[in-house]
């Protein structure tokens, strides 16, 4: 359960010209885990506190600069403390012809993807995987982003010349691997290790009611792997400390095309994402070359039983080539989900949603309700159940944390 308090504060021009607006928010987290912890050192009962606070400045002749730093502190588990750059970019922008240019340097974050799963193609920024396992927080990258727009699409060309390790939860934290992660002895294939070079661009645009997205990206993987393939000996060896006990993260250099694709018609939305990734060691440590997709669709039941509510359906298969050799949780799994908006001046919504993984009997249950309560607070909470797990799944070593 997540307590938030948000706030804004503006100043009008100062001397030189300046704008400054203030806002942020602060979370108050505690999660409770019914079930007995798995592995000696987690606890049953978590909480933590965490702020973000952005510093807008806006300058004249369409200048600008972004500045939110991020603070989390948990009080069971020292590997969710964070101090983090989640923005710091200096932002231009201006028109070339009956185009439009925008480019930001600095520490940004870039969202690709159309999907509610799981987004195949969002491999700018690193996940927090210790703000939530869904991976779906991300942490600032440090870049350089040009975009040009126009009536023909829109362009993102994007240079990233530092890569961020994933955080992993530690001895004490819930979710976490055995052996457990260290962050802070990740390897890389490239000799510039976390300073390569990594290069990306997008071109999104239109066809009809079709929205698409083609993409490409070459450089340090942000998904880590954990083994190699001893050609010699002809076995899977594990990245692995014996004498710290740990698994030691290395990460690859890639290369991935990305396609995402919307089409909105009625109350229907039918999406698509589907990568070719290559470059990366699948889970018996060889380099493979591998295709995934996620094809699915949501209905929207508008004004339920003649109410101000509306009721949205969602259905998603995803598909990974590695088959029983991926690196993920979802290699063959069916996504089911219902989302109530009730459109009130709270913006109260629940969403309840399970994923059954096809080839097994794992089954991982969610539900989420968020509720503003106030112009300055808001509350949400999260409820996860998992169950049916076999012992070479990837869930279960969080078969208890539910």
């Amino acid at each position: 359960m997540i307590l938030l308090v948000a706030w804004a504060v503006s100043t009008g021009a100062g001397a030189d010209g300046v704008d400054l607006s203030v806002f942020g928010k602060i979370g108050l987290e505690t999660r409770w885990y019914p079930e007995n912890a798995a592995y000696p050192g987690q606890r049953s009962h978590l909480f933590s506190v965490s702020s973000e606070t952005t510093f807008l400045f806006v300058g004249e002749q369409d200048r600008s600069f972004t500045l939110t730093p991020y603070f989390r502190y948990d009080a069971t588990d020292s590997e969710r403390n964070l101090v983090d750059l989640r923005e710091a970019y200096y932002l231009a922008y201006g028109d070339i012809g009956s185009n439009e240019w925008e480019l930001r340097l600095g520490v940004d974050k870039v969202f690709w993807g159309v999907a509610e799963l799981r987004n195949l193609v969002n491999i700018v920024n690193q996940v927090d995987l210790v703000a939530n396992p869904d991976e779906k927080t991300r942490m600032g990258q440090p870049m350089a982003r040009l975009s040009l727009s126009g009536e023909w699409g829109a362009l993102e060309l994007i240079g990233m010349p530092y890569h961020r390790t994933r955080t992993y939860p530690g001895r004490g934290g819930r979710y976490r691997s055995v052996p457990i992660v260290d962050n802070d002895r990740a390897t890389y294939e490239s000799g510039s290790a976390e300073h390569h070079l990594d290069l990306a661009a997008r071109f999104s645009g239109y066809v009809g009611p079709v929205d698409l997205g083609l993409s490409v990206f070459r450089g340090t993987n942000r998904d880590p792997v954990f083994a190699t393939f001893d050609p010699i000996r002809g076995v899977t060896v594990p990245y692995y400390d014996p004498i710290r006990r740990v698994l030691v993260p290395r990460y690859d250099l890639i290369r991935q095309y990305g396609l995402e694709a919307q089409v909105t018609t009625g109350p229907w939305l039918l999406k698509l994402e589907a990568i070719h990734r290559s470059g990366m060691r699948n889970l018996a440590g060889r380099k493979e070359d591998y295709v995934a997709a996620l094809v699915g669709g949501e209905y929207t039941i508008y004004s339920v039983f003649d109410s101000a509510k509306d009721l949205g359906l969602i259905v998603e298969w995803i598909s990974d080539g590695r088959d029983e050799n991926t690196t993920t949780a979802f290699q063959n799994d069916l996504f089911l989900a219902t989302r109530l908006s009730f459109n009130d001046v709270q913006s109260t919504e629940a969403v309840f949603s399970i994923a059954l993984d096809l080839d097994t009997d794992s089954r991982s249950l969610d539900a989420r309700v968020e509720r503003r309560l106030s112009d300055s607070w808001s509350l949400k909470a999260n409820a996860t159940a998992i169950w049916d797990t076999e012992e070479d799944s990837f869930f279960h070593p969080g078969r208890q944390d539910d």
